[in-house]
């Protein structure tokens, strides 16, 4: 089975805390314990880097600092992690975004990655400016990403679509090496996208039956276009010594909120144009009973947050055997999280990585030099 990748998170949307932060997707933020600072943040992204992560996912949204700029900030506070940085591409034109994303893999040493999100919200994105719909914002990302990816190629780009419109563009700095695109979203019209310009297929943490049949589609979308994708997967994590601890430690995220807040927030939830969202809350109905949806699968923090709302939670061997179930399904990434940031990166790098390890599933990442990190002690 090939290695394991995973990633972290750096909590922009708001902050960071010792309960779930919500937000996002028709919800108002809730009050944080942990502002976004630099400091904070680079206490994240230098321990993220330490303990063996290879990446940092930062989100983009109304309720964000803005990804970019907060990145190129934390990016000289660490050496090896790269940034995973959402961003919306509607919201500028497709040259400068190729610019932008080429001058900051330029610049970092190699450590850009790119989220492309269309924004699933129709009234956030009026916020912005963009009036279109849903459908129209993936078309018009399909045409972004099909000039930004001739642009870094070295290719002078005339193109006049529907949305996006260039004549005799040229990048005359590509990046080194090319950014990869990581891609999610459940309608059609996503899928479609994917399959032309991904690398990598994010898909929110459904149990693995469910992830499997998501990866059987796109790659069947993918290999219409003679193209392969890898496949990645965004979920929370719970990890403790035993599984009793991680399981009072998920009862604990909720014991605070009332039913009348887990119904205002599921009726703000309800009200969204995503679909990868209906599917997240189709997981709990939300209610506070059968949230373990699968083995160590658990997903309360979608009765409170919006956005991905599931988390592993259990022992360290029970979340590897987890993490093995959702490899064998076809995934290589995982992209997590946990609150506070800061203690659950800790505890799932010093517990579950380490078993990974000792299934062959997952070894520190290469330095840019090419030599392995340190094993933290």
């Amino acid at each position: 089975m090939t290695a394991l990748t995973f990633h972290w998170f750096l909590p922009t949307n708001g902050g960071d805390g010792r309960h779930v932060v919500g937000g996002g997707h028709g919800v108002d933020p809730t009050a944080v314990e942990r502002p976004p600072t630099v400091p904070y943040l680079g206490q994240i992204a230098r321990s993220a880097e330490q303990l063996g992560f290879d990446a940092a996912l930062t989100p983009t949204g109304s309720w964000c600092e803005d990804a970019w700029v907060t990145t190129a900030m934390l990016a000289g506070l660490s050496e090896r992690l790269r940034f995973l940085v959402a961003f919306r591409p509607g919201l500028i034109a497709p040259y400068l975004g190729a610019q932008m994303a080429g001058t900051f893999q330029n610049l970092s040493g190699g450590r850009l990655l790119l989220n492309v999100v269309v924004g699933g919200e129709d009234h956030e994105q009026r916020m912005f400016g963009d009036f279109s719909t849903k459908d129209e914002r993936y078309a018009a990302a399909g045409e972004f990403l099909h000039i930004v990816r001739s642009l870094w190629a070295g290719e002078k780009v005339t193109f006049s679509g529907e949305h996006h419109a260039v004549e005799d563009a040229v990048l005359h700095l590509v990046p080194d090496p090319v950014p990869e695109i990581y891609f999610g979203g459940s309608s059609p019209a996503a899928g479609e996208v994917a399959a032309r310009y991904a690398d990598v297929y994010l898909t929110w943490g459904e149990p693995p039956a469910a992830v499997a049949e998501k990866i059987a589609w796109i790659r069947g979308l993918a290999a219409a276009q003679g193209r392969e994708l890898r496949f990645g997967i965004r979920l929370h994590s719970i990890a403790r010594d035993t599984s009793d601890a991680a399981w009072a430690e998920a009862d604990r995220l909720l014991a605070d909120v009332s039913e009348e807040e887990i119904a205002r927030i599921q009726d703000g939830l309800r009200r969204s144009g995503s679909v990868g969202q209906q599917r997240m809350l189709a997981l709990h109905q939300g209610s506070r009973e059968g949230l373990e949806i699968h083995s160590n699968l658990w997903a309360g923090v979608g009765l409170v947050r919006g956005g991905a709302g599931t988390a592993l939670v259990g022992s360290y061997a029970e979340i590897a055997d987890l993490i093995e179930q959702y490899a064998a399904v076809g995934i290589e990434e995982f992209v997590l999280s946990g609150y506070p940031h800061l203690e659950e990166a800790y505890w799932f790098g010093e517990g579950v990585l380490p078993e990974l390890a000792r299934r062959g599933l997952w070894e520190q990442p290469a330095t840019h030099s090419g030599r392995r990190a340190l094993t933290p002690a």
